[in-house]
């Protein structure tokens, strides 16, 4: 397991699932796809987005 981060390279918005995804092993398109669904019930998911995209520091990789 790596450290959490946003990497720079496979980012779409803001890294945030590339990095969740890139600290537990699986895949970035999975973890997107689970967010994207998770919007779909009610809750905060966009303020932990923007929570986690303030708090996660950019990956040297």
């Amino acid at each position: 397991m790596t450290t959490l981060s946003r990497p720079q390279s496979q980012k779409m918005i803001a890294g945030v699932c590339a990095g969740l995804a890139a600290r537990y092993g699986w895949k970035a398109s999975t973890v997107r796809l689970l967010f994207v669904v998770s919007c779909l019930l009610p809750g905060p998911q966009f303020l932990v987005y923007i929570v986690l995209w303030a708090m996660m520091p950019k990956a040297a990789y």
